[in-house]
């Protein structure tokens, strides 16, 4: 197996990738390919590791920068680090691409060079969140601001398979994202997509609210990119919010110090539930291709993470799992058609 690191992605590029590619390559005993302006990477790299066999720079001189238009940036730098990166999982080279990278420019390039899954008209981001008793697939978190009941649909069979693979649920519990759990709940996108839901064939649960998403009362939770993205970056800041007030409230005094080292294991095992560097990216579900999106603000452990979601999705072939699903879909929506 070979993983992909894009070497110019985060907001720090790229000591973070290098040495998140370096310790990638220690912890799989895999190659590591590590893309971006190589008269910049190979005297960081030698330093860093100069005894290095298995991270092998391919050159990309052009970089996307994050406060760039990714499309237009992207077709003026042809030869940018995620272009290229996606190109060798075209080509057969590398199994999964992993960038901190632009966002908007993962998504056009990963179409532009891998395009959808025969019957995805839509990919979606998707993360994991944590719940009370476990993990919840919520998708799309940011690909598509605006979409119709069908893409929804779509996010449903796939984010069913990314849980039952990932997840190890048979038959996930799926959920729709509203303001109201009774069935005429939520705005005209919701109650389209409800209906046909109702009717696709997966253990659809009906509407959830924001409170039963993190109760863990679903295991796949789908919304458009623009709803799912708010309750993302909210959830991140509210997570944020309590550890750093847990922090604060635990010092200063003698006894507050004492009892803080008390709970001390119980706020480390909730710190490491809440914090987005233990999952490190997250998946671009409908590409024809395993291509992970991390955050620009992700250092080594992060990506290393990342990396990590990106070996096991190839180690369960998960693309081959979501191709199947959605190619059954088709199948029985033209058997339906001649009925």
């Amino acid at each position: 197996m070979t993983l992909i690191l894009d070497a110019m992605g985060s907001d720090r590029y790229p000591d973070p990738e290098i040495q998140a590619a370096i310790e990638t390559a220690r912890l799989f005993s895999e190659d590591v390919l590590l893309v971006g302006n190589e008269t910049l990477l190979a005297p960081k790299l030698k330093t860093a590791d100069p005894a290095n066999r298995r991270v092998r720079i391919v050159d990309a001189p052009d970089i996307l920068e994050m406060h760039e238009k990714p499309v237009e940036a992207a077709k003026r730098k042809p030869r940018n680090s995620m272009a290229v990166g996606l190109e060798l999982i075209k080509t057969g080279e590398g199994q999964a691409f992993v960038s901190a990278g632009n966002t908007g420019g993962v998504m056009f390039n990963a179409l532009r060079t891998l395009g959808r899954i025969k019957g995805v008209q839509r990919p979606a981001l998707t993360a994991m969140f944590p719940t009370r008793v476990g993990h919840c697939v919520i998708l799309d978190i940011g690909a598509n601001a605006d979409c119709r009941p069908d893409f929804l649909v779509e996010f449903a069979i796939m984010g069913s398979v990314y849980a039952e693979k990932v997840l190890g649920k048979s038959s996930p519990r799926v959920g729709l994202l509203s303001n109201g759990e009774e069935a005429g709940k939520g705005n005209q996108l919701v109650k389209d997509a409800y209906h046909l839901l109702e009717n696709v064939g997966l253990n659809f649960i009906g509407n959830v609210e924001a409170k039963e998403v993190f109760a863990g009362e679903a295991d796949v939770v789908v919304t458009d990119g623009f709803t799912g993205n708010v309750l993302l970056k909210s959830s991140e800041a509210v997570g944020k919010l309590i550890t750093d007030v847990l922090k604060e409230e635990m010092s200063g005094s003698i006894i507050r110090m004492a009892g803080a080292l008390m709970v001390k294991p119980a706020f480390l095992r909730v710190k490491k539930m809440m914090d987005p560097r233990e999952v490190g990216a997250v998946p671009l579900l409908g590409i024809d291709g395993l291509v992970f999106v991390g955050h620009g603000r992700s250092d080594a452990h992060a990506l290393v993470s990342a990396m990590k979601v990106a070996h096991q999705a190839v180690d369960i072939h998960l693309l081959d799992a979501i191709q199947t699903a959605i190619q059954d879909r088709l199948t029985q929506t033209e058997a339906d058609s001649t009925h």
